[in-house]
């Protein structure tokens, strides 16, 4: 069976119930993976993996991934490729989507990948762009799952930069009905447009962290400075001092409260090492699920809805 035509760009690309049934899909291949049971819905699949910045997680999750699903993985670097001598996109995906039967993108500007996915045969993946981070939402959310059970109605508190990582959740509080305490240092507030947010009604802004993790289920950050924003690095340790996650905003959170970081994490900048390495983080488990979670993905885009 081959799925129709669907790419996964931001968040909000799938519904409530398409996210449900990844959730759902995560725990089948990941207890199968566990147990050493083969699984091979892709075997003769192969997925291009673009990469216009640097990655240790995404690629190694991918690529491994889809080996696991009995397909293949080809990586690209735009520095030894035509795209990095001025190829336009447009051209690059009508050649590579007639050649894979996926493709996974990382890069900088969202319009690059949204450009690519308008002239591509197959599904794109967003793998992190600028705007963007999907892929990690879902491992993140599933982890939570994992955990705690259900995400409606629960409280994540987002401490720091309004980046990539905060933008997707704040689509993720659309979409599954949950609510974002977010605390960032002036100058650095969400931008819903931006965000490409529907409305305002799932986040909260608070000016003191601390006020934003009072009762949170979940606490959250990432570096301070993303890829791309490297001149600003001096200025944003400044700015962000304050707003490191350490144990007085994890004792304010509920008792049974996780802490997440996407990783790499910057022990004494964005979360103090007491909390990353203490008993409410899930962050080894939350990256191995970057791995199981990106695997619901891929069969779901290439083989359609699976159940059982």
């Amino acid at each position: 069976m081959v799925a129709p035509l669907k790419h996964f760009l931001q968040f909000k690309d799938f519904s409530r119930d398409e996210l449900e049934h990844l959730f759902v899909r995560t725990g089948f291949i990941k207890k199968r993976f566990q147990s050493y049971q083969p699984y091979h819905p892709l075997a003769d699949r192969t997925m291009a993996m673009i990469f216009e910045k640097s990655s240790t997680r995404t690629r190694l999750s991918f690529e491994a991934g889809m080996h696991q699903l009995g397909g293949s993985a080809i990586y690209l670097n735009t520095r030894d490729t035509q795209l990095g001598r001025g190829e336009p996109v447009e051209d690059a995906a009508e050649v590579i989507s007639r050649m894979v039967d996926i493709v996974m993108i990382r890069t900088f500007e969202q319009d690059i990948i949204e450009r690519f996915a308008a002239h591509s045969r197959v599904p794109v993946i967003n793998g992190l762009t600028n705007e963007y981070h999907p892929c990690q939402i879902l491992a993140d959310i599933y982890t939570y799952i994992e955990q705690r059970g259900p995400i409606q109605g629960k409280t994540v508190a987002w401490i720091g930069d309004s980046n990539n990582m905060c933008n997707t959740w704040l689509q993720a509080a659309e979409v599954l009905d949950f609510n974002v305490h977010v605390s960032t240092p002036p100058g650095y507030e969400v931008e819903p447009e931006r965000a490409g947010l529907f409305g305002t009604d799932h986040y909260e802004d608070f000016a003191d962290p601390m006020d934003a993790c009072r009762e949170a289920d979940l606490v959250t950050t990432d570096v301070w400075t993303s890829m791309g924003f490297e001149a600003e690095n001096a200025e944003r340790m400044m700015a962000f001092a304050d707003w490191q996650v350490d144990a007085d905003m994890m004792r304010v959170a509920r008792k049974d409260a996780l802490f997440m970081h996407c990783l790499p994490a910057h022990r004494g900048e964005e979360v103090a090492t007491e909390v990353i390495d203490g008993p409410q983080s899930v962050v080894w488990d939350e990256a191995e699920n970057r791995l199981h979670s990106q695997k619901a993905l891929l069969e779901y885009l290439l083989r359609g809805r699976i159940e059982g």
